[in-house]
């Protein structure tokens, strides 16, 4: 029998699927969180790919526990958005990661902390449960799905 760890799951039940085609000039996370409120939707799962024409991209120090971000002034492709919908501190949040590439083929990527799109399309997979994160204080000091959402361990 294998042995017990730490890592937990929950089975959710599926929802609805969408495709939203963001607008240009606003933000990318932020018409995706908009786009969970005017659904109602709790929880999700989403892919997007596209172009902005800025990020500001946070990457996490593992040893202070701070997001360092770096901010980029130019127009990149969106090669891959990826991410989730869940509840943090009482608003629905998009937790974003992305990998955007420039016209030399080079890449930059990370937490997406914002982006004004030029184009974008996401596919979104909606559950009909609602996910909460709670914040880690004792190993990661990050805002992680919560343990009471994920009741199972393996």
């Amino acid at each position: 029998m294998a042995e017990q760890t730490d890592a937990r799951y929950r089975k959710l039940e599926p929802g609805g699927e969408y495709l939203l085609r963001l607008e240009n000039g606003r933000d990318w996370r932020l018409q995706i969180e908009e786009f969970a409120d005017e659904l109602e939707i709790d929880a999700a799962w989403f892919n997007g790919m596209g172009a902005s024409k800025d990020a500001v991209i946070w990457f996490y120090d593992q040893e202070s526990k701070e997001y360092l971000p770096k901010e980029f002034h130019e127009p990149f492709e969106v090669a891959m958005a990826v991410g989730n919908v869940t509840w943090l501190d009482g608003e629905r949040f998009a937790h974003t990661h992305v990998l955007l590439t420039r016209e030399d083929g080079s890449t930059v990527g990370g937490h997406l902390d914002s982006a004004t799109a030029f184009a974008g399309e996401v596919y979104v997979r909606a559950f009909e449960d609602r996910v909460e994160r709670a914040h880690d204080p004792t190993v990661t000091d990050l805002d992680l799905w919560s343990d009471s959402d994920l009741p199972e361990t393996l």
